[in-house]
């Protein structure tokens, strides 16, 4: 056959050796046709047809709620292809054109559950198309009012792509894959200042009607939930010679003070695993309703200000999110399946990050910290649960799917693992130079564990026994050679814990010198029930419901209100109506529904209230939960 065979030349010729451009490793990655790297969750055929670059050219109108404009497709294709299918959720599409401005015919499909509608474009010899569209209410923009910011005074954009969302306001091939590079021109009205996950190309110019328009570029290819914008009154300051933070003027100054380590952690991330390959990185600190703790976006980190406590305590997210800077955005998961080679493989990457920065005995109670949430996953889900596998079997890997124990925290648990067996010195140059060799290319569990084998395992059959790599990735459960956390990591804490469950009392001094980790690690050892006077001898000596410290104060109402505490549910509400961090609301409002008649009417009273504040991914885990 002509196409398959013109197909293989393009295979081929993406086959790039280190060294090559960035652009040139986008092409096609060969993997794309191996049946563990397919995504199911895309309508696009790469091996036919692949989006390799998109320009946008959008307005934002914050009444309507709407994007509008157009989106410029550069494609790769066969010789003989005669059609491309993107991928769409709700957009509104006008119109397709060739190069030359010609109209194109085209088709929407009918709507599938969980992956949208794909739209069918006949290209015949164009390999340039333009997509005239709007998308209303969007899944992946949150518009905020000005009374849902800080500043209460101008309105709010934001948006969330992973793992599927960007379909809603992007007409491309939404697969993390099928890697793009990407520019924009952003019309917003003024003074609202719009920044994106790629550099800034110049000063923002006057669009008429009080408007202007600001204009970016992400010249890597990037897996296309990577890109994002925001919108709204935000100012810069700058923190190091490549680094600075967007926030709302009132949070500006708490946000830096927070962020001053970040030059140092892109200095340590350097020494650990190579150059950082995309120029700046900026974060914004967004709105408290953004679902997530951070995420990744090239350039221009998004973080919840739920990090910011005052003592720079939390600041791990910052070193999560920079190291998604090598895992994730450098080297990207396939597809839904292999979620823990992003998220894994960073969150073992941010505990060396800490190590470098502030010492073992930290690093070493966060390792410890998440090696527990393993192991309650494990403990709620069962040890022989496909769910708890690394590489998620097809019924399981579906966007956003699986649990966060076991591919952030087995993840982290598994490369620990290996580094312990085979040394540091080895491991780390090992995982450097996967990074080189992958750079700018989608990964599955297969390519990695080839390439550990090759290239650290080198046919050592012992050690390959020792690593009992396939039972860690393929199997559920925890393999018998796990490397434990330290056990003086905590001793003073847990010595605390079981003194508590004998006399009832916390000596508030060792608690007012205590580390947020070892706070976090007594709140989660402390007896699961627990009276209101016991309740309220902890408040009242501890200072729980009035910490600055959120990963603390949520373990506090989180055990208060499975005791049906009625004193903490004004505190409850209140972090309810002010956070919209995922992490955070799923498990209250699950903590309430929970608690027989007593929980169920506060949390569907507070949820009337608090759903039209939280973005559609929260919304969307808690309304399975509560509604």
């Amino acid at each position: 056959m002509r196409l398959l065979a013109s197909f293989l030349l393009l295979l081929a010729g993406a086959c790039s050796p280190l060294g090559d451009t960035p652009q040139t490793a986008a092409i096609v990655s060969p993997i794309l046709t191996t049946e563990d790297a397919k995504d199911p969750f895309t309508f696009a055929q790469p091996e036919v047809a692949r989006v390799t670059h998109v320009a946008l050219n959008l307005a934002l109108d914050f009444d309507t709620q709407t994007v509008a404009g157009s989106a410029t497709l550069d494609i790769l294709a066969a010789d003989d292809a005669d059609t491309v299918i993107l991928d769409s959720n709700g957009l509104e599409i006008s119109g397709i054109t060739d190069e030359g401005g010609a109209p194109l015919a085209f088709t929407v499909g009918d709507a599938v559950e969980g992956k949208g509608s794909p739209v069918t474009v006949s290209i015949d010899g164009t390999r340039q198309i333009t997509v005239v569209y709007s998308a209303r209410n969007a899944e992946a923009l949150q518009w905020l009012a000005p009374q849902q910011t800080a500043g209460g005074k101008h309105p709010y954009l934001l948006s969330q792509g992973q793992p599927t969302l960007n379909r809603t306001w992007i007409p491309t091939q939404d697969s993390p894959g099928i890697r793009q590079t990407w520019e924009a021109r952003i019309i917003a009205p003024e003074p609202l200042t719009v920044v994106m996950s790629g550099l800034v190309m110049g000063e923002p110019v006057a669009a008429g009607d009080g408007k202007r328009a600001f204009t970016f570029k992400m010249d890597k290819p990037v897996a296309p939930y990577l890109i994002a914008i925001a919108a709204g009154d935000i100012v810069f300051k700058e923190l190091g010679p490549r680094s600075g933070v967007w926030t709302e003027p009132v949070m500006l100054e708490r946000a830096a003070n927070e962020l001053t380590d970040t030059e140092k952690m892109i200095d340590a991330a350097e020494k650990l695993y190579g150059p950082y390959r995309w120029g700046r990185y900026d974060m914004i600190v967004l709105p408290p309703s953004f679902p997530y703790g951070g995420m990744e976006n090239p350039v221009m980190t998004f973080l919840t200000p739920t990090f910011i406590a005052g003592d720079k305590s939390l600041t791990g997210l910052v070193a999560h999110e920079l190291a998604h800077s090598w895992s994730g955005n450098l080297v990207t998961n396939a597809n839904w399946a292999d979620s823990w080679l992003n998220e894994g493989t960073t969150s073992y990457f941010e505990n060396r990050i800490i190590e470098e920065l502030y010492g073992a005995r930290r690093a070493n109670q966060e390792a410890a910290l998440s090696f527990a949430e393993m192991e309650k996953t494990l403990a709620e889900e069962g040890v022989t649960n496909p769910i708890t596998q690394l590489h998620l079997p097809p019924d399981l890997a579906i966007p956003d799917g699986g649990a966060s124990g076991i591919i952030y925290d087995k993840g982290a648990v598994f490369l620990r693992t290996v580094e312990t067996i085979v040394g540091r010195e080895k491991f780390d140059a090992w995982l450097e130079s996967w990074f080189d060799r992958h750079a700018f290319q989608p990964a599955t569990s297969a390519m990695f564990l080839a390439d550990m084998r090759e290239n650290l395992v080198k046919g050592d059959a012992a050690l390959e026994a020792k690593l009992m790599l396939d039972e860690w990735v393929y199997q559920p459960g925890l393999p018998s050679n796990a490397v434990r956390p330290d056990p003086a990591a905590f001793a003073e804490v847990d010595a605390a814990a079981a003194a508590y469950a004998a006399s009832g009392t916390v000596d508030p001094a060792a608690w007012a010198k205590w580390t947020a980790a070892e706070r976090q690690r007594l709140l989660a050892k402390l007896p699961r029930e627990l009276n209101d006077q016991q309740l309220a001898a902890l408040d009242r000596e501890l200072g729980l419901s009035k910490t600055g410290n959120n990963e603390v104060l949520f373990l506090w109402l989180e055990l208060a209100l499975e005791n049906r505490y009625d004193p903490a549910v004004p505190a409850a509400e209140k972090f309810l109506s002010t956070v919209g961090r995922r992490k955070f609301v799923a498990p209250l409002f699950e903590a309430l529904m929970e608690q027989g008649a007593w929980g169920p009417p506060i949390a569907k009273r507070i949820y009337a209230k608090t759903r039209p504040t939280y973005h559609a991914v929260t919304q969307g885990t808690v309304d399975k939960l509560v509604m």
